[in-house]
């Protein structure tokens, strides 16, 4: 009977290592969900377009595990600064010791590029171009000045998109025409609007030294946004021919959030600016979606 019990016991206990597991791994990429993970999979659900339902499965799993690796890398170069501005994430919470943080963020390298491999050597190419990138962004430092980390974001954005895009689609192998100017569009239009991003963490950024658009030029890059986000509703909705109503909505929601920007300033403020330009790449693909349905 004690044999048992204590078998019992450590199955528990397995099972609450593994759910603790689990859950970290969720807490390193939660807050992204809506950033980039509904996004991108919106984008390649249209540009592809969708082979069957069951591929969004692999497209949300490749999509994840990728992110995955890119923000587990991002939080173990400075922890110390996720102390103090960002205490929720995986390190500074307890959740994760920095040096098994360290070992998972170098095992994911391998088990990204091995997933993708099983697809075709593009999506492998495309596994391979964000590891690079993660690592320019991250170990190298070019997340620490505006020009090089909005560059570098716009195509690691079209990295996620180009290879999620290939996994949704009838042909493994190539992206259809359309689906390769969405992507060159999206890295113009991510990397002169991702300061977006930026606004909300201005006081974190400062205390690090790190100089983004919103610290270096902090009228410009707002202005950049009243600016920037109706110009490229504008182009976007002439380029993929959206009707009448879809092109004005569209134009009108972009218009509104740049204008937030540029008269709401708080931090608290730049955070809901921030959620409301995500909106503006998820209307994007849905305007492109009913542009292109018979």
């Amino acid at each position: 009977m004690s044999a048992t019990i204590s078998q019992i016991m450590s199955a528990l206990d397995v099972g609450r290592a593994i759910s603790k597991f689990l859950f970290t791994l969720h807490l390193f990429t939660r807050n992204d969900i809506p950033t980039t993970i509904i996004p991108t999979t919106l984008f390649a659900l249209v540009a592809a377009p969708l082979c069957s339902p069951y591929r969004c499965v692999h497209v949300v799993w490749w999509i994840w595990l990728h992110l995955l690796h890119f923000n587990v890398a991002n939080q173990v170069i400075d922890p110390t600064e996720d102390r103090r501005n960002k205490a929720s994430r995986p390190i500074p919470a307890g959740y994760i010791s920095l040096r098994d943080a360290v070992y998972l963020r170098w095992f994911l390298v391998p088990i990204c590029l091995v997933s993708s491999a099983f697809y075709s050597i593009q999506v492998f190419s495309a596994s391979i171009a964000i590891t690079l990138l993660t690592l320019w962004y991250n170990e190298f430092k070019a997340h620490s000045h505006w020009f090089s980390k909005n560059l570098m974001t716009g195509v690691g954005y079209a990295c996620f998109q180009a290879g999620a895009t290939l996994i949704a689609g009838k042909d493994i192998s190539q992206l259809e025409p359309n689906a390769v100017l969405a992507v060159l569009l999206s890295i113009a239009m991510f990397a002169t609007t991702l300061q977006a991003q930026d606004f909300k963490d201005q006081e974190g950024d400062r205390s690090v030294g790190r100089r983004t658009l919103p610290i270096a030029h902090p009228s410009p890059a707002r202005m950049s946004m009243f600016i920037g986000l109706p110009m490229w509703s504008i182009c976007l909705a002439y380029v993929w021919g959206m009707d009448a109503f879809c092109s004005v909505a569209f134009v009108l929601y972009s218009g509104l959030v740049g204008l937030r920007f540029m008269v709401c300033k708080t931090t608290q403020a730049d955070r809901l600016s921030c959620q409301l330009y995500t909106l503006v790449f998820c209307r994007t693909f849905t305007s492109w979606l009913l542009a292109f349905l018979p």
